[in-house]
C-alpha cells in the first residue's frame, strides 16, 4: 500500500559524509552476484539498444558498433524504421559517415543508395522504435531464441512524460554496468552530491529464483536539490532482461517515473579491452499541474537532465571499469 510522502522535505541537520550509516554489510557480494546471475539468465531475444528515438528525426540516423558489428539505422521512405549493416557492400565504406536524403542512405564513397530493402548484398536487420529508444536485433551475436520485439519496461504515458537520453562509453562489459545498478547501497556514499538518507528496505536473497518480481530491490532515498532541501521517494529496481536495469518511482514526487539503464556491448578497443555503451533513458512524469509547463520547455530541460545523468555516470562508469579490471586479472573479491 502506497504511503503519501511530501514532495519536498527540509532535513533538520546535515550528517557529515563519514558519519552516515555504513552499508557495506548489507551490500553482500553474494547477494549482488546471485542477482546478476539470475538477470543474465533472462531472455533478451537478441535485441540491443542503439540510441535515442529523437536522433531519427528528419534525415537523422544512428550508427553504432554492437558487439563488433557495425550497424546503421534511419527512417526510410514513408518514415518507416529501417536498419542494417554499417558497411557498404560495394567497397566497405563506413555508412556511419554517409548522409540520409529523403529516406535513402547514400554512400559517400561512390553513391550506392540504400532505401532499407535488400540490395547488392546488403541485407536489412530487424529494428524497433519503442518511442524512446531504438533497438536492433542481432541473432548471430545474441545466439538466443529471437523475440519479435525487445523486452521494453513499463513506462509513463509518453504524451504526458518528459524524456531525456544520455549515452556514455566505458572500458568494461555489460555485466559490470548491470552489477553497478544492482548495488543501490553505494548511492549516498559514492554520490553524496545527489543522494542522502538511503536505505534498502527490501532485497532478494541468494537463491536461484529467476522471477523479475522476486528480484526487486526497494530503496528509500532522498534526492538533493539545494542545501537541506530534498525530495524523498521510494524506488524499486528491477531487471527485465540481461542488459537492462530499471528504477521505478513508486512513492513520493514523480510516481510512475522511470530511469532505464541499458548496457550495449560495443566490441574491443585497440588494446583488446571490451567497451560498453551505457544508454540511460529518464522518463519523468508527475501529477502536479505545473508539470505540463515543464513539458512545454522540454528542449531546455533535456540538457539539464542529461548533465545530471552524466555526473552520476562519470562515477558509476569508474565503478564498472574498476570491477572489470579486477575481474579480468583474477583479483575481484569473492
Amino acid at each position: 500500500m502506497n504511503r503519501r510522502r511530501p514532495p519536498l522535505s527540509l532535513r533538520r541537520g546535515a550528517v557529515p559524509w563519514e558519519a552516515q550509516r555504513p552499508t557495506w554489510r548489507e551490500a553482500r557480494p553474494a547477494v549482488i552476484a546471485a542477482a546478476l546471475k539470475r538477470v543474465q539468465a533472462r531472455p533478451s531475444g537478441n535485441w540491443y539498444v542503439v540510441g535515442a528515438s529523437r536522433a531519427l528525426r528528419g534525415d537523422g540516423k544512428l550508427a553504432r558498433t554492437v558487439a563488433g558489428q557495425e550497424v546503421v539505422v534511419w527512417r526510410g521512405p514513408g518514415g518507416r524504421l529501417v536498419g542494417g549493416p554499417g558497411i557498404c557492400p560495394h567497397l566497405g565504406a563506413p555508412l556511419r559517415d554517409s548522409p540520409v536524403r529523403c529516406g535513402t542512405l547514400v554512400c559517400h564513397w561512390h553513391g550506392l543508395a540504400l532505401d532499407g530493402g535488400p540490395y547488392a548484398g546488403w541485407l536489412p536487420l530487424p529494428v524497433h522504435d519503442d518511442g524512446v529508444l531504438v533497438w536492433v536485433r542481432l541473432d548471430a551475436v545474441g545466439g538466443e531464441e529471437p523475440l519479435e520485439a525487445p523486452v521494453v519496461p513499463r513506462r509513463p504515458e509518453p504524451a504526458r512524460a518528459l524524456t531525456a537520453v544520455y549515452t556514455a562509453v566505458g572500458v568494461c562489459e555489460p555485466e559490470d554496468v548491470v552489477a553497478n545498478r544492482l548495488d543501490p547501497w553505494h548511492g549516498a556514499w559514492f554520490h553524496p552530491y545527489s543522494f542522502v538518507d538511503l536505505t534498502v528496505v527490501d532485497a532478494p536473497g541468494t537463491d536461484g529464483a529467476a522471477d523479475e518480481g522476486r528480484d526487486a530491490l526497494t530503496v528509500d532515498v532522498s534526492f538533493k536539490l539545494a542545501g537541506r532541501l530534498v525530495v524523498p521517494v521510494r524506488a524499486v529496481f528491477t531487471a527485465p532482461e540481461p542488459r537492462t536495469v530499471v528504477m521505478h518511482i513508486t512513492e513520493g514526487e514523480g510516481v510512475g517515473s522511470v530511469v532505464e539503464t541499458h548496457a550495449t556491448p560495443l566490441g574491443a578497443d585497440r588494446s583488446g579491452r571490451p567497451r560498453t555503451a551505457v544508454v540511460e533513458a529518464v522518463v519523468a512524469a508527475s501529477r502536479r499541474p505545473g508539470f505540463a509547463a515543464a513539458r512545454r520547455v522540454a528542449p531546455l530541460l533535456r540538457p539539464v537532465m542529461r548533465a545530471a545523468a552524466g555526473r552520476l555516470w562519470r562515477d558509476d562508469l569508474a565503478y564498472a571499469e574498476r570491477r572489470w579490471q579486477l575481474r579480468s586479472t583474477g583479483r575481484f573479491p569473492g
